[in-house]
């Protein structure tokens, strides 16, 4: 790098600052990591923006000196970072991340009931620790209760319980269970009212807690936001500027993933192939705005030439869909299902 420009950046960037961190320690920021030597002691010439500072702590060691210490950020790096991150506003990071700061891998949990002594566990019928344990039932319920710890859960969403409205017909929960626009909705209107393309920095920061941080609760979070995204077609023809930013996230987000990464190792099925199918399905259709859907058809041959992926087949959710109907329409569904006392009803899912 130039002099000059290192010269600029170094005062007009930031600087990390890292003290205490053992040598032979994996530390990062973005989309790259490093393991530490014995004079690091943080990061100069941070571009401006939201980052993500992680790091692994093998064994302690007493580190000195400062200003030699310093790594420059690899700015080769930011554009793919950038766009990892495009919607992820403060105040997004600051409403989605732990209350407590901190972001880890596995939950901090911590026992529900203090069992440690004999009198504890008799109050629950439990048997003694030092009993022999007579088989599998018995050994798990010996094992403690446990809950996160409070402050510790990144604040993602909750996703709405059902996707229809209260006193739906069995119509209407047939149609608001195929197109998922009202679930997707409600989850906006409670969390991000007013401002739907909101939800994208949700979308955003689940996908890089997951690829970044391992933590599985991200790629959770991110696979149910992507399924109500792909599967609210009355929304889609309602908001197509968010789709339009949709199908740019997705873009970038899959290529930082190896082609066979969202294939399920026992099933052998890939849930991503089968959720955007139904995306393309309409988004690709000639009643999409027309912007819209040229975009959604390239993204669409890019997946294609790239995973080989088929979307050309139907998917595999067109078999019958069953519907747990709500209390008090026992007396609505077809005689069949009511002579024998089922209030589920199978309704196509295409």
């Amino acid at each position: 790098m130039d002099p000059e420009l290192a010269r600029q950046l170094f005062f007009e960037g930031a600087t990390i600052v890292i003290f205490g961190l053992p040598e032979g320690s994996e530390f990062g920021i973005d989309s790259n990591s490093w393991q530490v030597g014995p004079r690091f002691k943080g990061v100069k010439m941070v571009p401006p923006g939201v980052h993500f500072i992680h790091y692994s702590v093998k064994r302690i060691e007493q580190l000195t000196s400062l200003d030699p210490s310093l790594g420059p950020y690899p700015y080769e790096s930011l554009r793919r970072w950038v766009s990892l991150t495009t919607h992820i506003s403060k105040e997004a990071m600051l409403n989605l991340q732990p209350s407590c700061g901190t972001i880890c891998s596995f939950p901090e949990v911590l026992p529900m009931e203090n069992m440690t002594h004999t009198e504890d566990r008799a109050k629950h019928n439990l048997p003694r620790y030092d009993t022999v344990c007579q088989n599998y039932k018995e050994g798990m319920s010996r094992l403690p209760q446990m809950k996160q710890k409070e402050g510790t859960e990144i604040r993602f969403s909750q996703l709405p319980e059902k996707t229809y409205p209260q006193n739906a017909t069995p119509a209407e929960i047939t149609q608001h269970s195929i197109d998922l626009s009202y679930a997707l909705g409600q989850l906006i209107d409670i969390n991000y009212p007013g401002n739907p393309l909101a939800i994208l920095a949700e979308l955003q920061f689940s996908f890089v807690c997951f690829l970044l941080g391992n933590v599985y609760e991200g790629f959770e979070q991110w696979k149910q936001l992507l399924n109500l995204l792909c599967r609210a077609e009355s929304f889609s023809l309602q908001h197509p500027d968010l789709y339009k930013e949709v199908i740019s996230v997705l873009y970038h987000q899959l290529a930082q993933v190896p082609t066979d990464f969202f294939i399920d190792i026992v099933s052998q099925n890939n849930f991503l192939t089968s959720t955007l199918q139904v995306l393309f399905s309409f988004l690709c259709s000639p009643s999409t705005n027309k912007d819209l859907r040229k975009k959604a058809l390239r993204f669409r041959a890019n997946l294609t030439k790239r995973f080989q992926w088929d979307f050309e087949e139907d998917p595999l959710d067109c078999a019958p869909l069953v519907v747990q109907l709500p209390e008090g329409w026992e007396n609505t569904v077809n005689t069949d299902h009511a002579a024998q006392g089922n209030t589920e009803v199978p309704v196509p899912t295409k």
